[in-house]
């Protein structure tokens, strides 16, 4: 019996999957950049940026949970014929099938901003959910015809494929970390702590600082002093390293930005908003502590009140 390894190890090994899949992620970049303008818009609402959580998980229930009736239900139909059974399974079929359709379109979405390892696994897993597809559409067009019995075949078939890519699923999201908020657990002091000299931090620049083995973005923008963790949220980008671009900074991996006042996220791919923390300046040195749900304002005026 293959192990998890070894199953990881026979698609890493695959060149060919590599190809295809940087030809493909390609496309799709290219697909959406054709859209100008509305690929903003576009690719936000399918990474699930206005949701605060991946959209795809959320949306590969539907078709995982119609089809396990489908098939539920068929097993009822065959051991006892039943009118109302045969329709119920075959409209839980269909509404797999649209289902499958959104699952597909924001996985795609998710799977171009990935790399390596989890971009290949992805691939495998984008396949086999494609064939379960398939499969499921033929087995809607054999019941439609009056050929049931292959209907209940295909189903079955396409049900073990799509149980095969939810475990490759799984491996995206549990080993690979895809879709998971990367910035939680993060160790940020809860009282003010001095990170930074004041005068090594410039108007309009930003600057790396540390809290133990924390990393902290720190930007001076109209002279006030903006904090938040340093390590992006969707997959760990150093933000620091990326760039400053009206008040907000933008993840050199991914281009997932940020607002720099409140970590909320402009652009995904990230879906999960920046940890920002509230700052102050007291004797020369920049401080820092986790932020509270004090509103922003207040924030400020404190902010304020420390530097005079």
């Amino acid at each position: 019996m293959k192990t998890n390894g070894d199953v990881m190890g026979c698609i890493e090994s695959q060149q060919w999957i590599e190809t295809m899949g940087q030809a493909l992620q390609r496309a799709v970049r290219d697909g959406f950049a054709a859209l100008g303008p509305a690929r903003r818009k576009l690719k936000n609402s399918l990474h699930g940026t206005w949701l605060g959580h991946p959209v795809h998980p959320v949306l590969t229930d539907v078709p995982l949970g119609a089809w396990t009736a489908t098939v539920f239900l068929d097993a009822m139909d065959e051991t006892r014929p039943t009118p109302g059974l045969a329709q119920a399974s075959d409209v839980a079929l269909a509404v797999g099938l649209a289902g499958a359709v959104g699952a597909a379109v924001t996985g795609l979405a998710d799977w171009s901003e990935t790399d390596g390892r989890p971009r290949n696994v992805g691939m495998v897993h984008a396949a086999l959910n494609v064939s379960a597809t398939l499969l499921f559409a033929g087995s809607l067009v054999c019941r439609r015809q009056g050929n049931r019995e292959v209907g209940r075949a295909l189903a079955v078939t396409g049900y073990l494929v799509s149980v095969a890519a939810a475990y490759l699923g799984g491996e995206l999201v549990f080993r690979g970390q895809i879709g998971v908020d990367h910035s939680a657990g993060a160790d940020l002091p809860e009282e003010f702590t001095a990170v930074l000299m004041d005068s090594e931090l410039g108007e309009g620049h930003m600057t790396r600082a540390r809290h133990h083995d924390t990393a902290i973005l720190l930007a001076r923008r109209d002279g006030r002093v903006c904090a938040l963790l340093d390590r992006c949220s969707h997959m760990g980008g150093p933000l620091a390293d990326g760039k400053l671009e009206r008040g907000t900074v933008v993840c050199p991996w991914h281009g997932s930005r940020f607002e720099l006042d409140t970590g909320a996220v402009v652009d995904g791919p990230s879906p999960f908003p920046q940890p920002c923390l509230e700052t102050r300046i007291r004797n020369g040195k920049i401080e820092v502590r986790k932020a509270t749900a004090r509103p922003l304002a207040e924030r400020y005026a404190a902010s304020e009140r420390g530097a005079s």
